[in-house]
């Protein structure tokens, strides 16, 4: 019988734990509670994928603001933690969108009331998550977060490619803020910031997780600042991008186009067409992105038993 593989680490990979674990135990001033912290941290870090392959969105509901506080009270002890800061900027974020953001719309026919309570708690998690990413981008280029205010074209020039997820979605909860801050006209002064982050995002890898830069371009193209009357041929070939880079494995970019471009021109078919295609994919053939899926496809349902009331014949 062929014996199974060995898990134990290599010689010289336990001597570096060794003296790490001296280092730490003679030495004084050696953080014992902030090695332990990086090393949890590091973990939550990378657990996102877990999650993404769920196929239930109501567990992630309840499961996710507990592992969201666990990550900000691990920041409490190590503030500049890079992969918390980007698990809190991105969790945050997707939380607010997935479920919170979700729930106001669709209890905006039966509860106004209620409806403006969570699209306003929407709002303030999304601020949160803006804020995780500016610390992280902060981080990594001191004195980014000033120059992107003052002058974002500028603060952007030295950002790199593994800056990519930080920029996205720093872009994605700020632009998700200002889209629930309709009734402050002094919101509509950051979007340049917002232009420049998911822009310079674009240009460092636009194939980034798959398209996703893309996929949020196809609903921003319509506030860019001074983007004129052409943002809607801009959508579409973002849209077209997104499917392309995401091998059609994705219904979110069917859902966001049809939102984007055929529900504001009142092309009924073309909606129902784009909603039909994100429901037509499988969610169980691509488990890396089937929780994105599960409610990617709810959102199409939705929209689907409100054709009437979104079109006039």
């Amino acid at each position: 019988m062929q014996a199974p593989p060995s898990t134990a680490p290599e010689p010289r990979a336990w001597s570096a734990t060794l003296v790490a674990a001296l280092a730490c135990a003679l030495l004084p001033a050696c953080n014992v509670e902030r090695f332990a912290v990086g090393k949890l941290g590091n973990a939550l870090a990378e657990g996102g994928e877990t999650w993404m392959q769920d196929d239930d969105p109501e567990l992630i509901r309840s499961a996710a603001p507990f592992s969201l506080k666990l990550v900000e009270s691990l920041l409490s002890k190590d503030p500049e933690h890079d992969g918390l800061l980007l698990a809190a900027a991105s969790g945050f974020t997707q939380y607010a969108w997935g479920f919170v953001q979700q729930d106001a719309e669709r209890m905006e026919a039966v509860d106004l009331a209620r409806s403006r309570e969570l699209a306003e708690r929407a709002r303030k998690l999304y601020h949160r998550a803006r804020e995780y990413g500016l610390r992280g981008l902060d981080a990594r280029h001191p004195g980014f977060r000033e120059t992107l205010l003052e002058d974002p074209a500028t603060a952007i020039v030295d950002a790199e490619r593994a800056d990519v997820p930080f920029l996205y979605w720093t872009a994605a909860a700020w632009g998700l803020e200002l889209s629930l801050s309709k009734t402050d006209p002094m919101a509509l002064a950051d979007l340049p910031a917002v232009q420049a982050l998911i822009d310079r995002a674009l240009e460092l890898d636009e194939g980034w997780n798959g398209g996703a830069i893309h996929g949020f371009l196809i609903l921003f193209e319509e506030t860019r600042p001074g983007g004129g009357r052409d943002w809607t041929e801009r959508s579409k070939q973002h849209y077209e991008r997104a499917v392309e880079l995401s091998k059609g494995r994705r219904a979110a970019p069917h859902v966001a186009f049809a939102e984007a471009v055929p529900m504001k021109k009142q092309d009924k078919a073309g909606f129902v067409q784009l909603l039909d295609a994100a429901l037509a994919i499988d969610s169980t053939q691509y488990p890396e992105v089937r929780l994105e899926n599960e409610l990617a496809q709810a959102r199409a349902r939705w929209l689907a038993s409100r054709v009437d009331e979104l079109f006039v014949e």
